[in-house]
C-alpha cells in the first residue's frame, strides 16, 4: 500500500516519524510530505504535493487544520482511497470535502490502526 504522510518529521519522538517507521516495517511504501524538509533518514521528502506521482492508497494527516487548509484541494487531486485524520487534525469541513470527492475520511490514529491490524 502506498501511504502519503502529510507532516513528515525527522524527529523520532513525533508521531509522523513513528508512523513512517511502522508503515515501512509493515511492508507499506511511505511517501513523505513536508515543505520544509528535503529528506528524512535518506528518504526524499516532497515539498510540493504536485510532485507526488502514482496512485496513493492512503493519506495520513499529521498537521493542524490551519496548515492543512491550503493543501486540501491538492490532496483531493491525488484521489487517495482514504484520508486518516490523526488526533488534532480533525475538521468537519475537510471531512465533508473529502467525502464529496468520494474519498473515505477516517478519524483515527494511524499508529493504533497499525498496532491492531486494522490499517
Amino acid at each position: 500500500m502506498r501511504v502519503l504522510i502529510i507532516g513528515a518529521s525527522r524527529n523520532p519522538e513525533r508521531y509522523s516519524n513513528m508512523a513512517m517507521n511502522r508503515l515501512i516495517a509493515a511492508g507499506h511504501e511511505a511517501l513523505l510530505f513536508n515543505p520544509g524538509i528535503d529528506e528524512i533518514d535518506g528518504m526524499p521528502v516532497h515539498r510540493d504535493l504536485a510532485q507526488v506521482s502514482g496512485p496513493i492508497d492512503t493519506v495520513t494527516l499529521y498537521v493542524s487544520p490551519r496548515h492543512l487548509e491550503p493543501l486540501i484541494d491538492s490532496i483531493i487531486a491525488l484521489s487517495p482511497s482514504r484520508v486518516i485524520a490523526n488526533p488534532g487534525t480533525e475538521n468537519p469541513e475537510f471531512a465533508r470535502r473529502f467525502q464529496n470527492a468520494g474519498i473515505r475520511y477516517v478519524e483515527a490514529c494511524t499508529l493504533v490502526l497499525l498496532s491492531t491490524g486494522q490499517f
